[in-house]
């Protein structure tokens, strides 16, 4: 049975001990801002994050902050059992449309009172979003989430198809809250005669925007096998320029032992 706790800074409905918790809703303590079509249909400095099991984190703005002017009602609604109806409206900016882009609670159920007179966006329906002056991308930071790089000094070699594609004591492991382990190699310890560049890029909250090249050996060439931040976010500057081997496709041995590959991850179960 669902219960809800509160403090002064948080609401939490709570499934009970079994199950965990399922919704945080707490004070996003940061300017945010959301664009569509060179306007900020959002800017606020009272933001709230909402962290909900299974799903990335959404802010939630009040609605005084929101360029409701700029916004359609339209007849879409959804419900979820914890949060009650949701009402949609579609937004346009001069000749940019984003229809459904914007929802509601406007009458939340007991215990996410908290949703009342705020309005969320789907995060990829806008342009551009900011935290204070940071741009922010893919969806907001997970205040519960940690990413750590760690300098180190263990043997670790990459081997792709039976090829030393990658080898170095002077590693950067990148420790991810959830994810596997991932190995950042110096560019002068990869074979880079193997590697091909690719037009594949990427955005992480968390580093920024990757870059990705492909590994070719013999005949067989797979694709976006590596990936590297060109330029990371500030807070993961450590792994600037190295090169990472996705651990799901290829072999990587650290300190002679064979890593078992990941079978649980976003990419484990990808084509490539």
């Amino acid at each position: 049975m669902e219960r809800v706790l509160e403090d002064e800074t948080m609401e939490i409905i709570d499934r009970g001990p079994e199950q965990g918790w399922l919704l945080r809703l707490e004070p996003a303590n940061r300017r945010v801002r959301a664009f569509l079509g060179g306007v900020a249909v959002a800017d606020s400095e009272r933001a709230l994050i909402q962290l909900e099991q299974g799903h990335t984190p959404v802010y939630y703005f009040p609605i005084e902050d929101v360029r409701m002017d700029l916004a359609e009602r339209t007849d879409k609604h959804t419900t979820a059992s914890y949060k009650g109806q949701a009402s949609y409206w579609t937004l346009r900016v001069g000749d940019v449309e984003r229809r459904n882009a914007m929802w509601t609670y406007e009458e939340p159920v007991a215990g996410a009172e908290g949703l009342a007179g705020h309005v969320a966006f789907y995060w990829g329906q806008l342009d551009a979003w900011f935290e204070e002056d940071d741009e922010v991308y893919v969806h907001p930071r997970d205040p519960y989430k940690r990413v750590d790089v760690l300098q180190s000094s263990r043997h670790v070699k990459v081997v792709v198809d039976g090829e030393t594609v990658a080898e170095t004591t002077r590693p950067r492991l990148l420790i991810e809250t959830g994810l596997p382990t991932r190995y950042y190699i110096p560019k002068l310890d990869v074979r880079m005669d193997l590697l091909q560049p690719s037009e594949s890029h990427t955005r992480c909250p968390y580093k920024g925007e990757a870059s990705y090249y492909d590994v070719a050996v013999g005949e067989k060439v797979n694709r976006n096998l590596v990936w590297y931040y060109r330029e990371p976010i500030a807070e993961c500057p450590k792994i600037e320029n190295h090169l990472c081997f996705y651990n799901e496709w290829s072999d990587i041995y650290v300190d002679g032992e064979l890593q078992e590959r990941p079978a649980n991850t976003p990419w484990s179960k990808a084509r490539r």
